[in-house]
């Protein structure tokens, strides 16, 4: 499955809204979020869109914090953010409705299958942050094993079966479940005790859960026998826009590295960025604190330490971990190209990015000083 649908519908049950009033509370954000909006007349600065892959979270808030750190302004540029549309961020960025946009390495693949002509440009996390879990007052199940004959709270794509089942049979068992899909909330599905397990994030709903509740028991996929990395969360535009303009593209991807480089860093003043430009998401500073707390003791987007330090680059590409993956989901047959066919070859990772536009971190971190 395409990781944006888990993250988008499971991501309104922190907000506790429906469906609707999530779509206008993030079109309001879109329409306010950007500082240099007021600036734009003058000619001097050119209007760009980065849209949502899903609610506002801490995967998004490097885009907030170069907002609010004037960080795009430097490169001459206005950025409005946008709330992710219907069809999803990747349909949006390639039928150019948007200019640029959060997705992941696999999402770019599959797409691609598609002839969406999408590329990487900057690829922020640097492991695996989906977890998959039951309640833990469910003490029926205690390992991946213990999902078969079990119910998968799933979003109907064939991905997400293929994780199970090899996680399922790597912890001895058969890989054998039942499905439900779900229709608004994995937590809701689980609590109603319509399906036994469902999928989550460790840096998003595994922090609701901590603080919270339901409390949960959850498991990763890389540690029973998942390969590579399914969750390369970036930055991705269109082919189009990188040979259209060049400037645009460098002068946004730079902009950007510094915002996710500075909250790398200063994760408390970046949490509050994020609750302040995105008012209308409601979040909770405290839950932000604590997610972006996650993220940084987790090195969820590199080594602290060696970003810190100039070492490692925020938005370097792992194409090795992406064609891992990429290959395990073509062994398990759950490609379709845009006639619903099915698909036996993987897409080749390195044609899913373009790092031409990434800056140096050493560079990075002088800036932002």
């Amino acid at each position: 499955m395409p990781r944006t649908s888990l993250r988008r519908i499971v991501s309104t049950t922190l907000a506790g809204i429906s469906a609707f009033a999530l779509t206008v509370s993030l079109a309001a954000c879109g329409g306010s979020s950007s500082s240099a909006s007021k600036n734009s007349a003058d000619g001097k600065l050119k209007n760009v869109s980065f849209m949502l892959s899903w609610a506002p979270d801490t995967n998004h808030i490097g885009a907030y914090v170069a907002i609010a750190k004037g960080y795009f302004k430097q490169e001459g540029l206005n950025v409005s953010i946008l709330a992710t549309s219907q069809a999803g961020a990747e349909q949006a960025v390639s039928t150019g409705a948007a200019n640029f946009a959060l997705s992941n390495t696999f999402n770019v693949g599959v797409a691609n299958i598609k002839d969406a002509k999408l590329k990487l440009i900057a690829q922020i996390q640097q492991r695996t942050s989906a977890i998959w879990c039951s309640l833990a007052s469910n003490t029926s199940i205690k390992s991946p094993k213990d999902f078969d004959g079990k119910t998968f709270a799933t979003f109907g794509a064939n991905e997400s079966d293929a994780v199970i089942k090899r996680m399922v049979q790597t912890d001895g068992g058969k890989g054998k479940f039942d499905k439900v899909t779900v229709g608004t909330s994995t937590f809701q599905t689980l609590n109603s005790k319509k399906a036994d397990f469902g999928g989550f994030y460790s840096t998003w709903e595994g922090v609701q859960a901590q603080m919270y509740g339901p409390k949960l028991n959850c498991w990763s996929e890389p540690d029973y026998g998942v390969p590579g990395n399914a969750d390369e969360i970036g930055v991705i535009t269109s082919e189009n826009e990188i040979s259209h303009d060049k400037k645009t593209v460098k002068g946004f991807t730079r902009a950007i590295q510094k915002g996710y480089t500075y909250a790398y860093m200063h994760p408390d003043e970046a949490a509050s960025i994020l609750v302040k430009q995105a008012k209308d998401a409601n979040l909770n500073l405290a839950f932000v604190k604590r997610s972006m707390k996650v993220i940084t003791e987790g090195n969820y987007w590199g080594s602290r330490e060696d970003v810190k330090s100039g070492k490692f680059t925020i938005g370097t590409p792992d194409p090795e971990s992406a064609q891992k993956y990429f290959d395990f989901v073509a062994d398990a047959g759950a490609y379709t190209d845009a006639n619903n066919q099915k698909v036996t070859k993987a897409p080749v990772a390195t044609e899913q990015i373009d790092d031409e536009f990434l800056s140096q971190g050493s560079r990075i971190m002088k800036d932002i000083q």
